[in-house]
């Protein structure tokens, strides 16, 4: 049986509130279950993305002619609890 294996098994024994626990943690332990690395390859990734560019240059396009369609951001906007 491997590590790997072994660490699944360990994790399938735990009671509900150990695996909350663990659920909790495992960010402090596996840095890239944070998010950031996954936004680190999505930056990285410099395969085309032809209607995301369209789009973006439309939004720019748009920006240019008339800023004042497009309402002001606040700090407010950025939150997902918002």
């Amino acid at each position: 049986m491997s590590t790997a294996q072994e660490i699944e098994q360990a994790i399938r024994s735990l009671s509900s509130s150990e695996r909350d626990k663990l659920l909790r943690t495992l960010p402090s332990i596996l840095p890239e279950l944070s998010g950031n690395a996954e936004w680190d390859r999505i930056i990285q990734d410099e395969a085309p993305r032809a209607a995301l560019t369209e789009l973006l240059n439309e939004t720019e396009s748009d920006y240019a002619r008339d800023p004042h369609k497009f309402p002001p951001m606040t700090a407010t906007d950025l939150n997902a609890n918002a």
